[in-house]
């Protein structure tokens, strides 16, 4: 629409002043689209950068509650039953946090069941390395635990880390002020070209399409969920 308003601009403007319509446009039409050319790089970086951070937590979260769960045997026998089906419950929840999306109240219940089960697992792993006599218990998996814990924390708060609502209206904007210069340029040509008209439009709408598909990779075609297969996996092994 602005690409077709900016030619009919350009066209009365040439009307009025033939000689001088276009003088100095070029390099308003350069700073603008040079702008929007930097904006899309820096967001688009940005995406992916949280992008990769997401993927990577995933693979720490299912490592570290692998080497805590496999320091259980660490304990005494007799509260080894227990908490490892606390382990299990835990995973379950964890799963289902990342996998309930966008269903945010089923997100929130499995996050406040993990949340839960996070304080019974470390005070029953504090009460379970008190009763034991080897001293590695204390050393090795309480810090698991802990890491365990951590990481859960770190995958909640980049969850919700995303470029500022106002980064995507500025995109916006400078989308249809190049949609304006951009047909306003073409206004020279004595038709329409409806190869640059659509193709410029798709770009700019693609480009923008993909950085907020980066920013929700759990609602959008780019997404981890395919990384969550190291969780599932683990959970099959510690039935």
């Amino acid at each position: 629409m602005l690409l077709e308003t900016g030619r009919r601009i350009g066209k009365h403007r040439k009307k009025l002043d033939p000689d001088s319509s276009h003088e100095g446009f070029g390099a308003m039409e350069a700073a603008v689209f040079g702008l929007m050319g930097l904006m899309i790089a820096f967001t688009f970086s940005g995406a992916v950068s949280r992008l990769d951070q997401r993927r990577m937590d995933i693979i720490e979260e299912a490592n570290a509650i692998g080497t805590a769960y496999l320091r259980i045997d660490l304990l005494p026998e007799e509260t080894q039953p227990a908490i490892r089906k606390y382990f299990r419950e835990y995973l379950d929840a964890r799963i289902d946090v990342y996998q309930k999306v966008p269903d945010l109240q089923a997100v929130q219940e499995a996050q406040k069941k993990a949340e839960s089960l996070q304080n019974i697992i470390w005070k029953t792993s504090v009460e379970d390395c008190n009763k034991s006599e080897n001293t590695a218990a204390k050393m090795l998996f309480l810090p698991a635990v802990n890491s365990m814990i951590d990481i859960s924390s770190s995958r909640m708060a980049i969850a919700f880390i995303h470029q500022p609502f106002s980064v995507f209206i500025v995109l916006i904007i400078l989308a249809l002020v190049c949609s304006l210069f951009a047909g306003y340029g073409m206004s020279v040509g004595k038709s329409r070209s409806w190869v640059h008209f659509i193709g410029f439009t798709a770009a700019f709408v693609i480009s923008i399409y993909v950085i907020i598909d980066m920013e929700y990779p759990r609602i959008g075609m780019i997404n981890i969920n395919s990384m969550d297969y190291l969780l599932t996996d683990l959970r099959a092994l510690i039935q």
